[in-house]
């Protein structure tokens, strides 16, 4: 028996083709499953095409097996990493709190924060040491929580800027309400529809590896369709006509992919996620920041041992650095800013 749903997207595709395409998008992106099965047609249609039409990637594939070997492990990794990345969460703020029951809360101050004690309504808190800000497993109830939470922030803000409308969890910096997921995401990135998952602080890195194979495969695609059309081999014309056709929504996600892995790389070396790029101004903590400074940077080298090789607490809470710190950073380099690397 046919479902109901599928009986209304069959009249409306006969009433109007563009909105029942449309829904049929909706539909897929509402089933995890049904988007992941859309992507692998996707990319074995793409693929498949090419080895059904090109008489010579056949012949040049029993001549150099290594060649179109090569490109079926890409073809596969990608396939593979799209999944392993789509199945992964992005890290909630509710498993962090969870988490913060079993085990310690690491806490990482700028090293200015370190020197000295911060003042918050009248009240002097200790500066703290170089990790290991912790909370015992029975004291961390939502109080504690609260107060760790409000340690990250900094003077003059209130519990009312920290609790999210939605859920009424206390975010911490860098954290995010997704309306597709329903829940306050970790150093919140995006919600990507084509992974049907958010990206946040635990799947931002696998998500540049799947940019980057994608990327890789993509472009030696559009290779293999290029040099199909500057073959020499007699061949018929609509074959000519499919690959050119093919081609062009290819080269545009080419394009697309190398300005996104381009983007999330200068995201990843400077310690920011997209939200805090695009939405900056709205963001109540990042205010009155000087402009050109990222205020979670702790140098190139540092944000790419952070993002890609860091083996610390996936729940690692960073804190927004004081003004004070923000305004040496925006001052202009010198020589010795130069030799010292201060960017690094």
């Amino acid at each position: 028996m046919a479902h109901p749903g599928d009986i209304v997207v069959a009249s409306a595709a006969r009433k109007n083709p563009s909105e029942g395409c449309s829904r049929l998008f909706l539909r897929a992106r509402e089933s995890p499953w049904g988007l992941k099965a859309a992507m692998v047609l996707f990319h074995v249609f793409f693929a498949g095409v090419l080895f059904l039409l090109d008489r010579d990637l056949i012949r040049r594939t029993k001549e150099k097996p290594w060649y179109t070997g090569t490109y079926l492990v890409i073809f596969g990794a990608t396939l593979a990493q799209y999944f392993f990345t789509s199945g992964s969460s992005p890290g909630y703020v509710i498993d962090a709190m969870r988490a913060a029951n079993g085990m310690k809360a690491i806490f990482i101050e700028s090293p200015t924060v370190l020197k000295q004690s911060i003042s918050r309504n009248g009240n002097m808190i200790p500066s703290i040491n170089q990790s290991q800000v912790g909370h015992d497993n029975s004291q961390m109830n939502s109080s504690s929580w609260l107060k760790f939470v409000a340690d990250l922030y900094p003077p003059g803000l209130t519990n009312r800027n920290w609790t999210c409308p939605y859920c009424n969890v206390i975010q911490p910096p860098r954290s995010k309400h997704c309306h597709d997921c329903d829940k306050c995401v970790l150093q919140f990135d995006h919600h990507c529809l084509w992974l049907g998952t958010c990206i946040g602080k635990k799947n931002h890195c696998r998500f540049w590896w799947y940019i980057f194979e994608e990327t890789i495969l993509c472009i030696w695609t559009v290779i293999l369709y290029i040099t199909f059309l500057h073959s020499k081999d007699t061949k018929a014309w609509w074959k000519d006509f499919i690959m050119i056709v093919l081609l062009v929504p290819l080269a545009f996600c080419v394009i697309f992919l190398i300005l996104l892995l381009l983007f999330h790389s200068y995201l990843a070396l400077t310690n920011q996620t997209t939200y805090e790029t695009v939405k900056r101004r709205r963001i109540l903590y990042l205010r009155g920041i000087p402009a050109g400074v990222h205020p979670f940077s702790n140098g190139i080298f540092r944000n790419l041992r952070a993002f890609c090789c860091s083996r610390v607490s996936m729940y690692d809470m960073e804190a927004v650095p004081p003004m004070e710190e923000l305004e040496d950073r925006a001052r202009a380099y010198t020589c010795v800013d130069v030799v010292s690397c201060r960017c690094c």
